[in-house]
């Protein structure tokens, strides 16, 4: 299979365009157009569907792709593993997420990390959901819960932590609780997942189970929901610290920890050496969020002002 016809199929998934693609490759649009031609030929599938005004990828094709961006992937760090090739990250980073963070921290912090990086390209992939980083084809993912599959390395990012908030008017309106076991008498905002809260207590660590008023599997909504006056809710810091630093939120029961010890990992598969863009990403992301996250500096300092 040819290497080169790999990579123009790639562009072209990218740019929906063959000419476009063709010309990021240097070469023509019917040589691009004759190179399509032959790997659907030497796959046996018709993996675009053309059209006078557009390309777009068959059902063939876009299960394809991703196994397609993992074989360029593994050749460009098989050419760095042994000092062939650009050492410069290039081409196509696929990155998967969860919707909160990614929303929140890694899109603003873009424009920064690809100013370095004029060769290379970013294709997120937003969910609360833990997608298959092999069955997806993703380079890294970041992940805010425990490693469980020992085929996959990780590097810690941050320390995840995460606390008890309501909004000023629902403490107005029923109070606040004391005790973790207060938490029952209120009503709650819960993420999908976390419908059991543990404290550290003197007497030991406590679970509570708390009357779910309202459900949901984003972080962002489930704050959203908090503010608007609906319960209590668990959060992290780095998705709330904006709405605690101008009131809109307030911590209760700060004397009784979460025990949940939760972090923030780059999570890349172990059978890979690590390839020159996914290096220089987990590197960045590492520096932004290393000794004291930003978002739990800014929280201390507004806590001390």
């Amino acid at each position: 299979m040819n290497i080169d016809h790999l990579k123009l199929f790639v562009r072209i998934a990218n740019t929906n365009n063959i000419s476009v693609a063709g010309r990021e490759l240097n070469v023509s649009p019917a040589v691009a157009s004759a190179h399509i031609n032959k790997l659907e030929e030497n796959l046996g599938v018709r993996l675009i569907h053309r059209t006078t005004r557009k390309v777009s990828l068959t059902d063939e094709g876009k299960l394809f792709l991703p196994h397609a961006e993992e074989v360029l992937s593994s050749i460009e760090t098989a050419q760095a593993a042994v000092g062939v090739g650009s050492q410069t990250p290039q081409g196509t980073l696929r990155v998967t997420a969860p919707a909160s963070f990614g929303r929140l921290h890694l899109v603003p912090a873009m424009e920064e990390f690809l100013a370095s990086y004029p060769q290379l390209n970013i294709d997120f992939r937003f969910s609360d959901s833990i997608l298959d980083l092999i069955e997806g084809g993703f380079d890294i993912a970041i992940r805010d819960a425990v490693l469980k599959d020992s085929n996959l390395h990780a590097r810690k990012l941050a320390d995840d932590k995460r606390i008890i908030v309501a909004s000023p008017d629902y403490i107005k309106k029923y109070g606040e609780p004391k005790t973790p076991q207060e938490i029952t008498e209120h009503a709650a905002v819960n993420l999908i997942g976390l419908e059991t809260w543990e404290f550290n207590t003197p007497q030991g660590v406590v679970s509570i189970k708390p009357k779910t008023r309202i459900r949901m599997d984003n972080g962002e909504a489930v704050r959203d929901a908090a503010i608007g006056g609906n319960g209590l809710t668990l959060t992290a810091t780095w998705c709330s610290y904006p709405y605690l630093q101008n009131g809109q939120l307030v911590q209760v029961l700060k004397d009784y920890p979460l025990t949940a010890q939760c972090a923030l990992w780059a999570v890349y598969p172990s059978n890979r050496l690590l390839a020159p863009k996914v290096r220089a990403f987990i590197d960045f992301l590492k520096e932004r969020y290393s000794g004291e996250p930003y978002w739990d500096k800014a929280l201390r300092e507004a806590e001390l002002s």
